[in-house]
């Protein structure tokens, strides 16, 4: 297996996780804000899971200049603050993040797998190789599915795998 295909394979499991640990939720729940004052919630991790696989994959390896997703007016924390218990609000930012992934999944299936050293920055940036990009990626999910477990155990108790 070469390290392109081991690496997309743990980014899938880390969006595995995001489903499990989202599954069964209702609006209310996954808008659930368990450590007043953070504004962190299930539905905020996935619609910043959306903006982060659009913004490293579309906007970083394809260059666009497609605008950032659940950020408004350049307010980062809209990801969260947006996040109300709506069945829309939960519908629209599944689908967001879902098509994110896809977007993402289709440009890693164009890649030769030695693509991965490829320059897409200055090299003393800490993200300038695609191989950043995609370890870039991991650690997010990573740190985030952590924070999903928390906040899901805080919600109805269910901990991890």
């Amino acid at each position: 297996m070469s390290e392109l295909d081991g690496t997309r394979r743990w980014i899938g499991r880390f969006r595995e996780t995001v489903e499990r640990k989202t599954a069964g939720l209702d609006p209310e729940q996954l808008a659930q804000r368990s450590a007043p004052p953070s504004t962190l919630s299930p539905l905020g991790l996935v619609r910043h899971l959306a903006q982060l696989e659009h913004h490293w994959f579309v906007r970083v390896l394809q260059r666009s200049d497609e605008p950032q997703l659940f950020v408004v007016d350049g307010d980062w924390d809209a990801q969260f603050d947006g996040a109300v218990g709506t069945q829309e609000c939960v519908d629209e930012a599944f689908a967001t993040w879902r098509d994110a992934c896809a977007r993402a999944d289709a440009l890693l299936d164009e890649l030769p797998a030695e693509a991965l050293d490829v320059q897409i920055g200055p090299p003393e940036e800490p993200v300038s190789t695609i191989r950043d990009v995609l370890l870039q990626v991991l650690q997010e999910y990573a740190r985030h599915c952590g924070h999903l477990d928390l906040l899901r155990e805080a919600i109805d108790g269910q901990t991890g795998e």
